[in-house]
């Protein structure tokens, strides 16, 4: 990965509105959630950051994924996990369809407000039967006259008290689970829809909801593309979730080995910095060499991502490192603060909290491997085709 003045610029700007704007408040909205949303998102859309791939025509900056992967690198400076996930969410899952897809104007309606940070979106995927089967999802959206009727509910809704609107996954037809699904622009004021907030363990500044939607009427205008293409928009929407999440972790990585490193330099047992204990200091540098190997991985996937191919596979393996290292990273270095470690405003125990979440999310590991070895062919009856093919 190349990177130029013009991305260097933009890590700096991003880096100095962590710095100012969100660090100083992450304790408070860690402490008293969700975080602003709206007053955040509004400052980063004065700042041009919201819509660096998207058409200059509504408000974007026209750019490509480079620039999106050097936004997601520096939010991982980010004192928690729960703020930069839901930046994600409005940044780069639940806008590509409507960014690629949609209409000129649902675009105008919804994308141009939402790169300016006056609206907030959500992603409506996963449901209480299930996450990851996206082809299982069960809510519908009954055509009547020139509006849809949605019924259903949606589950794990990142920003869903908070969202504007959603981005929805619903069957539009009775047809075969994958041609039978379309995404939906749905306003979060419509009637019949009702929230409830989910507690977590983790990533506590971020709001996360139950969506119910009873009867709630849309209009079929807002429906992204064709109808019957919502599986294929949301796998690809998936592929920059996954690079989103992999690159918005490396700086989280190196920071908690960072902080490690600093603490068990002082931090002294028998007379002797813990940081000279071998054991320690080998599995340190272990941890950082794998950091860097998943930021390899990311940029590699991602350039080929900005060269047009499908990067499916390589998206699958590096949201599946990062799942893995997150764990492991957090949990090591917890284990060398020692009863420090375990203290709730520790900085290595809230991304042993927030982190977990990583391998769940966006598609849990499990689907991941899935993915990994049908494109390998290691499954029964399976061929290798690297191309994202069956």
């Amino acid at each position: 990965m190349q990177f130029t003045e013009q991305h260097d610029q933009l890590r700096e700007t991003v880096a100095r509105f962590v710095e100012k704007e969100i660090n100083p408040y992450v304790d408070e909205w860690e402490e008293h959630p969700p975080f602003p949303a709206h007053e955040v998102f509004k400052k980063m859309g004065d700042l041009g950051l919201l819509g660096l791939r998207w058409p200059e025509k509504f408000g974007g900056a026209g750019l490509d994924f480079s620039y999106s992967l050097v936004l997601a690198e520096e939010l991982g400076l980010i004192a928690c996990g729960g703020v930069p996930m839901a930046i994600g969410v409005h940044t780069d899952m639940c806008t590509p369809a409507l960014a690629r897809f949609g209409s000129d104007e649902l675009r105008q309606e919804w994308l141009a407000p939402s790169i300016a940070g006056d609206m907030v979106g959500c992603l409506g995927v996963s449901e209480p039967g299930g996450g990851s089967d996206v082809a299982a999802v069960k809510t519908t959206a009954r055509p009547d006259g020139d509006d849809y009727v949605i019924t259903g509910s949606k589950m794990w809704i990142t920003n869903g008290l908070q969202a504007d609107w959603c981005c929805l996954l619903a069957n539009t037809s009775d047809g075969k689970a994958h041609s039978n699904k379309s995404l939906i622009i749905v306003p979060m004021d419509s009637k019949g829809i009702e929230k409830q907030p989910i507690h977590k363990i983790g990533m506590h500044s971020s709001d996360t909801a139950q969506l119910f939607f009873d009867g709630v009427r849309v209009p079929k205008r807002n429906r992204i593309g064709d109808e019957g293409a919502g599986f294929l928009y949301q796998m690809l929407q998936f592929q920059e979730e996954r690079l989103y999440g992999a690159a918005s972790s490396l700086k989280s990585l190196d920071k908690q080995i960072d902080l490690t490193i600093e603490y068990t330099r002082e931090r002294k047992t028998f007379g002797t910095p813990l940081i000279d204990n071998q054991a320690i200091h080998f599995r340190l540098a272990e941890l950082r060499t794998e950091v860097e190997a998943l930021r390899a991985l990311t940029y590699r996937a991602a350039e080929e991502f900005i060269a047009g191919k499908d990067v499916t596979r390589l998206a699958s393996m590096a949201k599946l490192k990062c799942g893995r290292l997150a764990r492991e990273v957090a949990d090591t270095c917890l284990q060398y603060w020692g009863g420090m470690g375990y203290t709730k405003d520790n900085p290595i125990a809230r991304a042993y909290r927030d982190g977990r979440l990583i391998s769940i999310g966006g598609g849990a590991d499990e689907i991941m491997l899935g993915i990994i070895c049908k494109l390998e062919g290691t499954l029964p009856g399976k061929k290798k085709d690297r191309s994202g093919n069956a």
